[in-house]
C-alpha cells in the first residue's frame, strides 16, 4: 500500500489537477506541477500547456486545484507545516482565504452556486489509506460556517471519503467502506437514501494479488454518469475507469461501460 505521503503525490497529478475554467472560450486549465526547486505549485495555462502563469508560491506545496463554476475562485490545498489546509483564492492567485484549521484536508468539491463546498479530513493510522478514516465536510464562504455532514448514528459507523457534489447540487457522490471495500456511494446531501453504485464483478485482481478500490468519483455535466478511478492497492498504475448511470428518481442503476486503461 502507498504511503500517505506518497497518495499526496500521485493523487493531485493522477487525478485532479486538472481542472476546467469555466470561461469555455478561454480553454483554459488549473494544474498543479513541480516548479524548478520540486515543489507542487499551481499554475494557469493553455490547454496545449502555453502561456503558463505560477499562481502560488507556496515553501511546501500546492494540489488538488478545483476552480468554481463560475470562473472566479480558485479552491485548493496547501501543505502548512504538518497540516493541509484548503484554501480560496481568485483565479489570479491572490485574496486568499484560509478555510480550515489544521488536520488533513482534502479535495475541495464546489456547489453550483460558487459559494459553498465540501471536503474530506482525514486522520489516517500508520499504514492506512486515507480514505479508509475521513469524515465530509460542508463549508459555506459567505456565511463562514463549517459542519460536518452525514451524521446519523448508522453513517457514524463507516467512513466516507471524496465527496463531489452533483451538477443541480442535489446530490452528493463519495466513497465508503459501507460494504467493506471501498466504492462508489450517492446520497442527498444530509446521507439519506444512499446508494452504492459500484458493484464490480471481482474484488480482487488474481493477477497481482490485491484488491480492488475505487476513488475520487466524477459527475457528468448533466448529472447522468458518474466516473470514478479505480485502482489496486499495491499496483497504483493500473486503473480502471467505469461509468455508472446515476440513480434516477426510480433509484434504478441503469448499464454502465468499463474501460481499462493499463
Amino acid at each position: 500500500m502507498k504511503s500517505f505521503s506518497d497518495l499526496l503525490i500521485i493523487l493531485p497529478l493522477a487525478l485532479a489537477c486538472w481542472s476546467p475554467i469555466a470561461f469555455a472560450e478561454l480553454r483554459e486549465v488549473v494544474v498543479s506541477h513541480a516548479d524548478e526547486k520540486g515543489v507542487l505549485q499551481l499554475y494557469r495555462m493553455k490547454e496545449d500547456g502555453s502561456e503558463s502563469i505560477q499562481l502560488t508560491f507556496s515553501k511546501h506545496g500546492c494540489r488538488m486545484p478545483s476552480v468554481s463554476p463560475d470562473g472566479k475562485k480558485l479552491a485548493y490545498v496547501e501543505q502548512v507545516d504538518h497540516s493541509l489546509a484548503i484554501r480560496v483564492s481568485g483565479l489570479d492567485g491572490l485574496n486568499i482565504r484560509t478555510l480550515t484549521d489544521g488536520g488533513m484536508n482534502l479535495i475541495p468539491s464546489w456547489f453550483p452556486d460558487s459559494d459553498q463546498l465540501v471536503f474530506m479530513k482525514v486522520n489516517p493510522k500508520p499504514k492506512q489509506d486515507p480514505a479508509r478514516n475521513a469524515k465530509i465536510y460542508f463549508i459555506n464562504l459567505v456565511k463562514g460556517e463549517t459542519r460536518r455532514l452525514f451524521t446519523d448514528k448508522e453513517q457514524l459507523k463507516y467512513s466516507n471519503a471524496m465527496p463531489v457534489i452533483s451538477p443541480k447540487g442535489d446530490r452528493i457522490a463519495f466513497i465508503s467502506d459501507r460494504s467493506g471495500e471501498m466504492r462508489v456511494w450517492v446520497s442527498a446531501l444530509d446521507g439519506s437514501g444512499g446508494k452504492q453504485l459500484s458493484k464490480p464483478e471481482n474484488n480482487f485482481h488474481d493477477e497481482i494479488k490485491a484488491p480492488f478500490e475505487q476513488k475520487v468519483p466524477a459527475w457528468s455535466p448533466d448529472g447522468k454518469w458518474i466516473n470514478p478511478k479505480a485502482n489496486s492497492q499495491k499496483e497504483i498504475n493500473l486503473f480502471i475507469f467505469i461509468i455508472f448511470r446515476a440513480p434516477q428518481k426510480n433509484g434504478v442503476i441503469h448499464s454502465k461501460t468499463k474501460i481499462r486503461m493499463g
